[in-house]
């Protein structure tokens, strides 16, 4: 049996060790997920040679009409207005012939030829697949210059996208105050590349980015899941409260000065304290992890989609957000 292998302390299996997948062109996987992932742009040409659309435009914007469909329009060259779907055949009979951008978010639910984009990055967890949400543009159509909190791989699929790419953004970058979108206020880029059919760029977390349609083009981005903190200490609260926790908050040692109405740093180290414990549990985070990573991206729409999300954990199976075995 394979073993396995750390880098940059991860764990991965050793018959991925200078493997070479399709779409990562000539990047052997280790040394794209030791040098590339979460790091810095990777630009592939010919990621998929002879690639097809998953659909045709009009078959998206028929997507775009459903109320089960998340969908948005973007119009303009700057400033951009976001408007959400469903939309009407009438919205896009008045649309202008340029500038304007459709995205549909979970094709990869409803089109099985997105569905199927999805087991070319079998060379990452599955489970933390998000969705392969699918952008028809005209020609000047953008999102405008931005930056995302997840990592994503854009795959040309038709027509052509020029690609302005900045260094990693930290803290937090100023913004165009009173856009409908979050505009890049400063956008320093460094790279351009124009894609054209079959090219892919992935794109780590906080990397500037903006992508003009030059002609009719079709781009599917493969996204990945990256919950807040907040998101996941949340659905952990929910969790801890329907099992029977019996820790409790005590009071530090007090003393006399500690009756006034000031916290002292005493009781904060307490309550952090407790929190720790709560957590130190890996038997608990894993069955939570588990469950949380591989809930349904729409949990209502579940039997329409026949969606499937899968993780193992401790040897135990999970699907959907249950554990099954």
């Amino acid at each position: 049996m394979p073993g396995s292998y750390a880098v940059a302390g991860k764990q991965y299996d050793a018959h991925m060790v200078g493997k070479i997948v399709d779409a990562l062109g000539d990047v052997p996987v280790d040394t794209f997920l030791a040098e590339y992932w979460q790091r810095k742009p990777l630009l592939v040409r010919q990621a998929f040679p002879n690639v097809e659309p998953p659909l045709s435009g009009d078959e998206l914007a028929g997507l775009a009409l459903e109320e089960e469909v998340e969908s948005r329009l973007v119009i303009g060259a700057g400033p951009w207005a976001l408007r959400h779907g469903p939309f009407s055949e009438e919205d896009f009979a008045d649309l202008p012939e340029r500038d304007w951008t459709l995205l549909v978010q979970a094709v990869d639910l409803w089109v099985p030829e997105a569905a199927a984009l999805k087991q070319r990055f079998s060379f990452l967890p599955p489970w933390r697949l998000d969705d392969v949400m699918v952008s028809f543009a005209v020609p000047g159509g953008s999102v405008g210059p931005h930056y995302d909190h997840y990592d994503v791989f854009l795959l040309q699929v038709s027509g052509r996208r020029h690609w302005l790419v900045s260094e990693y953004l930290d803290g937090d970058p100023p913004l165009v105050e009173g856009a409908d979108l979050r505009i890049l206020r400063d956008f320093q880029p460094v790279e351009s590349w124009l894609l054209e059919p079959g090219d892919m760029l992935y794109l780590p977390p906080r990397v500037g980015h903006w992508g003009v349609a030059e002609d009719a083009c079709m781009t599917c981005s493969v996204g990945f899941r990256a919950p807040t903190a907040a998101e996941m200490l949340g659905d952990m609260a929910v969790e801890l409260m329907m099992r029977s926790n019996e820790s409790y908050l005590r009071d530090p040692p007090l003393t006399v000065d500690m009756a006034g109405e000031e916290i002292s740093p005493a009781f904060v180290d307490q309550a952090r304290a407790l929190l720790r414990d709560v957590l130190d549990d890996d038997a608990l985070l894993a069955d939570w992890l588990a469950r949380y990573m591989t809930a349904p991206k729409y949990g209502d729409l579940q039997v329409q989609t026949g969606e499937l999300r899968r993780a193992r954990a401790n040897g135990i199976l999970y699907e959907n957000g249950e554990r099954v075995e």
